[in-house]
C-alpha cells in the first residue's frame, strides 16, 4: 500500500503509486508542478497520528519530584497557583519540551488544558509561538475557574488552621476580584484564532463543583456560539464525588445534573476522569453524546481509582485517552495508557471480553480527534484526512515476530520504534530527531531554569508539610464516606 501526500493532506491510499511514478505515468491525485520526495516505508508500520485528548503543559518540568500520592495533596505541590509566578522564558521552554516529548513518542495533536496563573498575556502568546515553532496540533484551552480551591474540597475549610489557609490552593484559582473570567476567556481566544494554523481553541472550566452556574452558563453560550468544545474534570477521585453529593443538593448530589441544568451536556463536552461516574449518570452521558477521556497512568499514580471501562463502553459513550500531567502520570507516552485501557477492565470482569487492543488504538486516535472537533480530519489514514501519522520500525525486538499489529501497538511497544512522525504533511520527527527546535540547546536551557524551580519546589513542599496532618485528616473523611460507589479493588486490608 502507498501514500501520496500532497501539501498537508492525504491525497492517494492505494497499491501501485511507487510504480507508477517509477514508470513515469502521471498521477490523477497528483497536481502539476508538484515536485515529490519519495520515502520507502519498507519494514515500518504506518499509523495514524495519537491524540492525546487530555494533558497539562503547566508542570512539565516536575516530572519524577513526586511518588505516588493522594490527588488533592499532589495538586497543592505540582501546580502553579502553589509557586511564584513563572518567567516567560520558562512557560515557552516546558511548552516546548512537553511537546516534544509528545511528538517523539507518536502524538501528533494534544489537548492542553494550561492554568496560567496569574493570568499574563504573554504567557498565553509563549504557549502558542512554542506549539507553532515545534510543529504539534494543539487543541488549547485555558483552565478557568470562579470558585476557590479550598471551598470545593470536602473538609479543608473544616480541619486547616486558619493561619495557614493562605497556603491551600486547587488546580487553578481565580483571577481576582470584579474579572469577567467568561469575558477574559472569549477575548483571549478572539484574540487569536486562526493566527497558528495547527491551534485551535477549546474552553476549559476546570471541573464543575469549581465553577458557579453562571460561569458554566457563560462558558456554554461561549461554546455554541464559537462552536468550540469544552473540556473538564469531573470524579477523579472520592473527594470530587464527595463534594458533588455535599455541594449539590439541587441537583441530586449529581454533577452531571448540575452541568445539564447549566446548559453543557452536549456533544461538545469532554469529561476527564469520569472515575466515580454513578450508573445513572454513565447513562445520561450516552444519552447526551457527551464525551470522556480516561488517563488510567495518572489515576493511579494519585490513587484515585480505576475508572468505569466496561460500563462507558456498553452504554456507547465515546471514550478517549490522555495522558495527564507529567508530574502525575509523568509520560506523554500514549502506548503505556492504551496498555491500561485495554487491561484494567479485568479488575472487575474476568471474564474475556472489551476492551480489546482495536478499541485501545481507537480511542486514541479517532475517538480523540471526535472529542477534538476533528472529527473526519485527523486519527485515520484515509483520503482527504490531514497527513498526521508515525511510522514505526518493525525490526524493534516489539514487532518481532509481527504477529499482530494492533496486539503489539497496545500490550508489547514502548516508544521505542517511533523513527519518523509528520504533523500536517511535514516531518517534525525524522530519523528519531526533532527537526524544528534545537533538542540540545532546549535540554540545555531546561537545566538553567531548574534551578530556580527546585527552590521554589522546596518552599512549597515544605509549606506543605506543616499542613500535612490536617489534610491527610480531611483526606480520611473524605476516604471513609459513603457516596453509594467504590472504584477501589478490596479495602487495603488484603
Amino acid at each position: 500500500m502507498d501514500l501520496l501526500i500532497v501539501a498537508d493532506r492525504i491525497a492517494a491510499c492505494r497499491k501501485g503509486i511507487a510504480a507508477d511514478l517509477a514508470a513515469g505515468r502521471t498521477l490523477p491525485e497528483l497536481p502539476a508542478g508538484v515536485s515529490l520526495e519519495r520515502l520507502s516505508a519498507k519494514g515500518k508500520l504506518v499509523i495514524p497520528g495519537f491524540v492525546n485528548s487530555h494533558y497539562h503543559s503547566h508542570d512539565v518540568l516536575l516530572k519524577g519530584c513526586f511518588e505516588t500520592i493522594p490527588l488533592e495533596l499532589w495538586v497543592l505541590s505540582a501546580l502553579p497557583p502553589a509557586f511564584p509566578k513563572r518567567s516567560t522564558a520558562e512557560i515557552r521552554a516546558r511548552t516546548l519540551l512537553g511537546a516534544v516529548e509528545c511528538l517523539r513518542s507518536g502524538i501528533t495533536t494534544v489537548q492542553d488544558l494550561a492554568t496560567v496563573y496569574p493570568y499574563d498575556e504573554q504567557h498565553v502568546d509563549a504557549i502558542l509561538k512554542a506549539y507553532e515553532d515545534v510543529g504539534i496540533r494543539c487543541v488549547f484551552a485555558l483552565q478557568v475557574a470562579d470558585i476557590a480551591g479550598v471551598k470545593s474540597i470536602p473538609f479543608w475549610d473544616e480541619v486547616v488552621p486558619p493561619s495557614m489557609k493562605d497556603g491551600l490552593s486547587g488546580a487553578v484559582e481565580p483571577y481576582g476580584r470584579g474579572t469577567d473570567v467568561v469575558a477574559l476567556v472569549k477575548n483571549a481566544m478572539l484574540g487569536r484564532e486562526g493566527i497558528h494554523p495547527r491551534i485551535t481553541w477549546a474552553l476549559g472550566p476546570t471541573s464543575p463543583e469549581r465553577c458557579s452556574e453562571a460561569f458554566l452558563g457563560g462558558l456554554g453560550d461561549l461554546s455554541r456560539s464559537r462552536d468550540v468544545p469544552i473540556y473538564t474534570h469531573i470524579y477523579e477521585s472520592k473527594a470530587m464525588a464527595l463534594m458533588a453529593r455535599q455541594g449539590h443538593p439541587k441537583d441530586s448530589g449529581s454533577l452531571i445534573n448540575y452541568m445539564q441544568r447549566c446548559g453543557i451536556l452536549t456533544p461538545k463536552l469532554t469529561l476527564a476522569h469520569s472515575v466515580w461516574m454513578l450508573p445513572a449518570e454513565i447513562r445520561k452521558l450516552a444519552e447526551a453524546g457527551t464525551n470522556v477521556v480516561l488517563n488510567p497512568v495518572g489515576n493511579l499514580k494519585t490513587r484515585s481509582g480505576v475508572a468505569p471501562i466496561r460500563p462507558y463502553m456498553e452504554a456507547g459513550v465515546n471514550i478517549a485517552l490522555g495522558c495527564d500531567n507529567c508530574s502525575c502520570s509523568d509520560a506523554q507516552n500514549m502506548f503505556q495508557s492504551m496498555k491500561l485501557f485495554a487491561s484494567l477492565a479485568a479488575i472487575t470482569h474476568p471474564e474475556p471480553g472489551p476492551p480489546t487492543a482495536r478499541d485501545a488504538l481507537m480511542a486514541a486516535t479517532v475517538s480523540g480527534a471526535r472529542t477534538a472537533g476533528l472529527a473526519g480530519e485527523i486519527g485515520a489514514l484515509k483520503v482527504g484526512m490531514k497527513a498526521d501519522l508515525s511510522i514505526l520500525d518493525l525490526a524493534d525486538p516489539s514487532f518481532v515476530p509481527l504477529n499482530s499489529a494492533a496486539r503489539q501497538l497496545v500490550f508489547t511497544e514502548s516508544g521505542r520504534s517511533v523513527e519518523h512522525v509528520m504533523v500536517d504533511g511535514r516531518f517534525v520527527v525524522r530519523g528519531r530527531r526533532i527537526t524544528s527546535i534545537d533538542e540540545a540547546a532546549l535540554r540545555d536551557e531546561v537545566a538553567e531554569l531548574m534551578v530556580q524551580l527546585r527552590q521554589d519546589l522546596q518552599v512549597v513542599l515544605d509549606r506543605n508539610q506543616s499542613m500535612l496532618p490536617y489534610l491527610m485528616q480531611a483526606h480520611r473523611r473524605a476516604w471513609d464516606s459513603d457516596i453509594g460507589l467504590n472504584r477501589y479493588v478490596g479495602d487495603g486490608n488484603g
